[in-house]
């Protein structure tokens, strides 16, 4: 299919019926098998935060370690991260490393007032990136992205079918890249 890398995830909730420890060993030997192909076919295959294990860094940590292989990675989320209630720079710096794509999405001030540390994501910004309460927290994490090198995807996450929200998202993107001398490759 062409696809260089796919996106796995967990749940909200913790599994039914399962501790943490029966999750994670299923999970491993799952994710075991998926390696295995993954390899075979060079595709890189991404745990992104956004679920009852993988917002938890410890969790996390230890599903990277499911494999020793070059194409088990993670896919950063700054607004998954934020509204399970960690700090998104934190959580990126602890895991740089294993980076390979990165979601950038801002959080609107209601929804962290309602939802922070109750919730485990959210699909996208339902305001445009740099208005919401999270604008710093992306900054933050540009930052460390270039301070380590990173030149691989950043994926503007936010509300809309093209309009405004996504031309201030756009606009706000480019001007904070700017702002910190990280060059704009199309």
């Amino acid at each position: 299919m062409g696809c260089p890398c796919v996106d796995t995830t967990d749940g909200m909730h913790q599994p039914k019926g399962l501790s943490d420890t029966e999750a994670m060993d299923m999970m491993k030997r799952s994710y075991e098998q998926i390696i295995e192909v993954a390899e075979a076919h060079k595709i890189t295959v991404n745990i992104e935060p956004h679920g009852y294990f993988t917002t938890k860094p410890q969790m996390l940590e230890k599903m990277l370690n499911f494999c020793d292989s070059p194409y088990l990675r993670m896919n950063m989320d700054t607004g998954n991260t934020f509204i399970a209630g960690q700090e998104p720079a934190e959580f990126l710096e602890r895991f740089i490393e294993r980076l390979s794509h990165v979601h950038i999405k801002d959080v609107s001030k209601s929804l962290a007032e309602s939802v922070r540390g109750e919730q485990t994501g959210i699909a996208v910004s339902h305001c445009s990136l740099g208005a919401g309460v999270n604008a710093e927290n992306i900054r933050r994490c540009l930052e460390l992205l270039q301070d380590h090198g990173y030149n691989g995807v950043l994926s503007m996450e936010c509300e809309g079918q093209g309009g405004p929200m996504i031309e201030q998202s756009l606009k706000w993107m480019r001007n904070t890249l700017a702002e910190l001398n990280i060059p704009i490759e199309n």
